[in-house]
């Protein structure tokens, strides 16, 4: 049995103001993993992560630049910035995050003898749909990974597919978790047939499909209202758009709030609603939901069924009509509002954080021995 802790070297490469799910999932994470001790490479402002998560937090110095002209060149200055550190940490493993984004080439590339487990969030995989660059580059940092981790069977098999097969036995499922001893369960009682308070909360963009919801409120029978929680390029739009459908009195627009901040909300509200309509990697916010006792509605995409246990209201992605039924036929059962709260709350405890922790250590031991 191994008695001194496991050192892991890792990182996210982008700034996070408000922090993504990715930084917020590490920031758990790691923390959870007995017995290790991690040092993280971020970026300015708070290097990602608040100083307490990690042993270590280092802020990478090289300037960022997207794929496209001058990527090649910014990807060899952060590679001879990480081999640097590499050598100075000399960790047990490297996790390299987001498989085929810049900061997991460098990795791999300076990785030498030290085993190498590369971790997909999603985002990398739709950026490999869309550009052979962004492909080739998730094929070299998979080729150089003793391991490939991701927490769904549907993105498995999507960056399965991605990387031509090659790689398939390396691909390791662990889902994802959450700091369940955290979340306060919610004791509001489900009284009759009423309009239903409901939350979305996440990126304002197109993937995420906001828009859905607000279209579905304009379309419900009972005067549902919906309180939309978060940040993104599509904010003004989907504002502008809740006016057009003359229910702007019915929606109400937050900006992104701390997790902390928004779990103490989520009690507040009847229901959850998701509308996320292409790829989601797994979707931790509907289990925040649940771990606080909101039944969720949610946008039936692969794999996110198996994810809520059958706990959840499926409705067809991007369809506001079948959103409107679904939100009002919940509205008039609270008997079937109680059993999928009971139900929630069940599902939930299956994605604990620690067990998500210990899983990646013990996955970490393998590959290193």
């Amino acid at each position: 049995m191994r008695t001194k802790p496991l050192t892991i070297l890792t990182g996210i490469n982008r700034t996070s103001e408000p922090p993504s799910g990715s930084m917020i999932l590490v920031s758990d994470l790691y923390p959870a993993m007995p017995n290790t001790r991690t040092t993280f490479l971020g970026r300015a402002p708070g290097h990602q992560a608040r100083e307490t998560d990690f042993e270590q937090v280092i802020p990478l110095s090289t300037p960022k630049l997207p794929q496209g002209p001058g990527f090649d060149t910014y990807v060899g200055a952060l590679t001879e910035e990480v081999g640097t550190l590499i050598e100075q940490i000399r960790p047990d493993a490297i996790h390299a995050q987001n498989v085929g984004f810049a900061l997991s080439l460098a990795l791999t590339r300076t990785a030498g003898t030290v085993p190498v487990i590369s971790i997909a969030h999603g985002t990398e995989v739709m950026a490999a749909e869309r550009s052979t660059a962004e492909q080739e580059a998730m094929l070299e940092v998979a080729s150089a990974s003793a391991a490939i981790v991701t927490p769904t069977a549907v993105l498995a098999d999507r960056l399965d597919r991605l990387t031509a097969r090659r790689f398939t036995d390396r691909i390791a499922i662990i889902p994802w978790g959450i700091r369940l001893g955290d979340a306060r369960v919610r004791d509001q009682p489900f009284t009759g047939s009423r309009p239903l308070s409901l939350v979305h909360a996440g990126r304002l963009d197109d993937n995420k499909s906001t828009v859905t919801a607000i279209e579905a409120i304009a379309l419900t029978d009972e005067p549902h209202r919906l309180t939309v929680i978060g940040n993104g390029s599509l904010r003004e739009h989907l504002e502008h758009r809740a006016v057009e459908l003359g229910v702007r009195d019915r929606i109400h627009f937050e900006g992104h709030l701390p997790r902390a901040e928004l779990w103490s909300r989520l009690t507040d509200f009847d229901a959850f609603v998701f509308t996320t309509r292409g790829l989601e990697a797994f979707g931790l916010v509907l289990i925040e939901a649940q771990a606080h006792g909101l039944p969720v509605v949610y946008s039936d995409l692969p794999g996110v069924g198996d994810i809520l246990g059958g706990s959840g209201v499926p409705y067809p992605p991007g369809d506001p009509s079948s959103l409107a039924v679904a939100l009002d036929e919940l509205g008039q059962n609270s008997h079937r509002c109680e059993a999928l709260a009971t139900a929630s709350l069940i599902n939930a405890r299956r994605y604990n954080i620690t067990t998500t922790g210990r899983l990646l250590r013990e996955l970490t031991l393998r590959v290193i021995f």
